[in-house]
């Protein structure tokens, strides 16, 4: 395959497929022209979220969003359990701070985050104590050294689907604590809230149809099968 550079643009020439003993006049396929377009050098360049810059010899990050991004949430009256927003908040802010060099420009893109928050129904004294707990969360991140993770072995998890007509995450700790607690032989508890189905779930539902005989895993044993009774 042969490239040609013309400006901002290249273009490929039709491919020559030869096999041996014979000539690439008698055996050739032209394919379709590919066509690609390409930026000049520059000092700044963005790859997917993130926008780099060289400034003055030094590799400077920052958080790229497109013109056209709605910021869409999960709206305040759903039914998602509160640990959503909490977990939505902390996985942005996080990202936030490891994609900005400057701490200006975290703390801006941070506000605009919080901004937009608020434009869609979130209250800001609802916002503000989760911002807190990830910021004290990023401070120990930085300064504490590592330790070796717990053995999860030793952890008990609770596996509880969130209404908003049942008992709380913190209601399921006390009554654990009153009565389980260091007589079940487990160091540490965790309560894993999951939601009820939706509307999208059945609508959209991702998970491909389990048919018998017919899934990839049949498929990749029966041809397993096959070449080993040859």
């Amino acid at each position: 395959m042969t490239f040609l550079a013309s400006g901002s643009m290249i273009q490929t020439l039709p491919l020559k497929l030869t096999t041996p003993g014979q000539t690439s006049k008698n055996n050739s396929i032209n394919l379709v022209f590919l066509r690609w377009n390409i930026d000049p050098l520059t000092q700044s360049t963005t790859f997917l979220d993130l926008r780099i810059t060289i400034k003055n010899r030094q590799i400077v990050t920052t958080t790229y969003q497109k013109p056209l991004n709605l910021y869409l949430d999960v709206p305040t009256l759903s039914t998602h359990p509160p640990s959503c927003f909490k977990g939505l908040v902390t996985g942005e802010l996080h990202g936030y701070w490891a994609q900005n060099t400057n701490e200006t420009d975290f703390i801006s893109i941070t506000t605009n985050f919080i901004l937009r928050l608020i434009q869609r129904g979130r209250q800001l004294n609802r916002i503000i104590p989760i911002v807190q707990i990830v910021a004290s969360n990023i401070d120990d991140i930085n300064t504490k050294v590592t330790t070796q993770k717990p053995n999860q072995d030793e952890t008990l998890y609770i596996h509880w689907r969130f209404h908003p007509s049942s008992i709380n995450n913190q209601t399921i700790r006390k009554i654990y604590n009153e009565t389980l607690k260091d007589h079940d032989g487990f160091h540490k508890m965790m309560i894993a809230m999951s939601r009820p189905k939706n509307l999208r779930d059945i609508l959209c539902n991702t998970n491909l149809p389990d048919i018998t005989n017919r899934n990839m895993s049949h498929i990749l044993k029966k041809i397993h099968d096959e070449a080993h009774s040859t």
